[in-house]
């Protein structure tokens, strides 16, 4: 089986809940490592990643600064190339594209697609090929798929639509996996999982358009969070709003 270890950054708050979690992941008797989201610009928690290394590889599941601030100085702690969709956030390695499959540190990574988020986010289904078979894959999930609660669809360039279609992705690669977020506990069962998160999106999808047929089809997002988000804590307040900007576009498209 794939070894994994969770490096937890100290950034707590309401949007990394307990801190940004990487990944220092290797092959069985592999010496060598490949680190996932090298997280904030902390030097204690590079130093740490860096220890468990040598590094061969640093992926990047998608572009936010909490899981990205300290990318260069990861590959300057290691010299292992950094790759992400977005090239601003390659250092010394390609962008990533979704559908292709790297070996690194006696893994096999998939690089999965998973739009919606952000347009740049990706997950990985990681496995380790071995005489006896590829062992049974885990999947990272960035922020696509949290430990607990649920994610924010992003601006500018979130999508509700993409994003439906990225759980129906990960619900393929995921039934019977485990995940492992970017921010929160592992999960035992990703399809399980997903299939919770779709549940949580069309209903809040419904509430919007409920509230769109009391307020009227012009009411903006600072009134459908009024009407829809009222018993959400102020400190995500924000975020509430850019999944409901992301509601409303895609109600534009598909009103029924």
């Amino acid at each position: 089986m794939t070894h994994v270890t969770v490096v937890r950054a100290d950034n707590p708050g309401p949007m990394t809940l307990d801190g940004t979690r990487s990944y220092v992941l290797r092959a069985p008797g592999s010496s060598s490592c490949v680190v996932v989201d090298p997280g904030p610009d902390d030097e204690r928690h590079l130093a740490t990643l860096a220890e468990a290394g040598p590094v061969d590889l640093v992926l990047v599941t998608h572009r936010h600064a909490d899981h990205t601030a300290g990318s260069a100085r990861l590959r300057a702690l290691t010299g292992a190339p950094v790759r992400a969709v977005d090239p601003q956030h390659c250092h010394g390695g390609e962008p990533l594209r979704g559908g292709e499959t790297i070996d690194a540190a006696g893994l096999r990574v998939d690089v999965l697609a998973t739009p919606g988020h952000t347009a740049d986010s990706v997950s990985f289904v990681v496995a380790a090929p071995g005489p006896s078979g590829t062992s049974e894959p885990v999947v990272l999930t960035g922020d696509t798929v949290l430990g607990q609660g649920t994610t924010v669809i992003a601006e500018p360039d979130g999508s509700l639509r993409d994003y439906l279609a990225s759980l129906d992705a990960l619900e393929r690669v995921g039934d019977g996996r485990v995940g492992l977020p970017g921010h929160g506990p592992g999960i035992e069962d990703l399809g399980d999982a997903v299939r919770v998160y779709r549940r949580h999106r069309l209903e809040r999808l419904d509430q919007a358009r409920s509230a769109l047929a009391t307020l009227g089809p012009t009411a903006d997002a600072d009134a459908v969070v009024a009407h829809v988000y009222a018993d959400v804590d102020p400190s995500v307040r924000r975020a509430a709003r850019q999944s409901v900007v992301a509601q409303l576009a895609y109600l534009q498209d598909d009103p029924a």
